[in-house]
């Protein structure tokens, strides 16, 4: 049996959190969405726990059919629960919530923000993970300052989560250059499996 989870108009990060709801039945799945980077969205939610993803483009908007993973295949290992005590042993995650670095003049803070992802491309080691969200998203899209240094982090295994709900708003979708463009479940799922959070 196959269930339909229709999350057609639906803001971010809906689509998702029904869609993983529907995966704890084990069967197969069909999520229908509006927007192709929902069909990122949860794509990227059933890869990861090895379900088989097919994408279909239908008028108006996508179907996502969701098959569950093989009987044998190995299941997906969850993130070790740190300890009290404990030395911190997730990935290291950097959030960039504004264009520029600190409070006071934004002049400084901008150029304080090239200087920081210039820097960055050259220490050891590098970040696992930078989620932009808020006017943070601007850094990632056409005409950033910043947009060289980012493809090379990027080039380098950095991921780049871009919350979808800031792009929208800010009317930035088409113009996104560089990253994913992310949801709030995937956004905190990493906060919360993060070693170290660093805000910027």
């Amino acid at each position: 049996m196959v269930k339909t989870v229709d999350a057609r108009g639906l803001p971010c990060p809906q689509p998702v959190l029904l869609t993983k709801k529907a995966m704890g039945a084990g069967e197969a799945i069909i999520t229908l969405v509006t927007g192709r980077d929902q069909v990122g969205n949860v794509r990227r939610l059933a890869e990861r726990d090895g379900w088989q993803v097919r994408v279909e483009e239908q008028e108006g908007g996508f179907a996502v059919h969701l098959a569950p993973p093989q009987a044998g295949a190995p299941e997906p290992q969850p993130a070790p629960q740190a300890q009290p005590g404990a030395v911190a042993t997730g990935p290291t995650v950097v959030v960039l919530s504004g264009e520029r670095m600190g409070r006071g003049d934004d002049e400084l803070g901008g150029i304080l923000m090239r200087t920081f992802f210039h820097t960055l491309t050259e220490v050891e080691p590098l970040p696992d993970v930078l989620i932009f969200y808020n006017t943070g998203v601007r850094l990632a899209v056409e005409g950033s300052p910043v947009l060289d240094d980012l493809r090379v982090l990027e080039e380098q295994g950095v991921q780049l989560l871009v919350c979808g709900t800031c792009l929208g708003y800010f009317d930035l979708k088409e113009q996104l250059a560089v990253g994913v463009i992310s949801n709030m479940y995937t956004i905190a799922e990493t906060l919360l499996d993060a070693g170290r959070v660093l805000n910027m």
